[in-house]
């Protein structure tokens, strides 16, 4: 199987090079596109997976609902729709753009396009990167932030859609690093 090609960006996501995955990650100075949704059901809950404990980042954390690399040549409009089928079997919901942000920490830095999808459907996760999916309250989430169960890539989304729903902003970029 070929290594994924992932596109360096600036921090405005303007395409600097391409490059190999695995020379992406583990650099933190080489900044690539994400794409997260935050899939609620109508209860308010939000799904979070347990990743496996075989993936390089945050294995066996607790995870934004589904999570995935922009891919080289692709947009994230096209990589939130590939990613919700991939991870969670969803194809039956059009994602609504919430804001961007940067996320960094020693092993990498993304920018990350988070989307918001009202899910209440059959969820049939990718079980070769996914443990386990589940719903969570806003309240069990916050209870369970800074104890080593969610990872910090999650830990730092859910600050900013917190932020991003109190403060009632539309459709922005949120700059700031964690």
């Amino acid at each position: 199987m070929q290594e994924e090609l992932l596109e360096v960006v600036n921090e405005t996501g303007e395409v600097i090079s391409v490059l190999p995955r695995s020379e992406i990650h583990g650099n933190p100075s080489l900044i690539h596109r994400v794409v997260h949704v935050l899939v609620f059901n109508d209860k308010g809950e939000l799904f979070l997976q347990k990743r496996s404990m075989n993936k390089d980042v945050a294995a066996g954390k607790w995870d934004t609902s589904v999570g995935g690399h922009v891919n080289s040549g692709e947009t994230p409009g096209k990589a939130v729709k590939r990613e919700m089928e991939e991870e969670l079997g969803i194809a039956a919901c059009d994602p609504e753009f919430l804001y961007t942000y940067i996320h960094s920490n020693q092993y990498e830095t993304e920018l990350v396009y988070t989307y918001y999808c009202a899910y209440d459907g059959e969820i049939n996760f990718q079980e070769d990167e996914i443990d386990e999916v589940r719903p969570w309250s806003l309240d069990e989430i916050r209870l369970n932030t800074g104890n080593g169960i969610l990872s910090d890539n999650f830990e730092h989304e859910i600050e900013k859609y917190m932020k991003y729903v109190t403060t009632g902003t539309k459709a922005q970029s949120i700059k700031g690093t964690k």
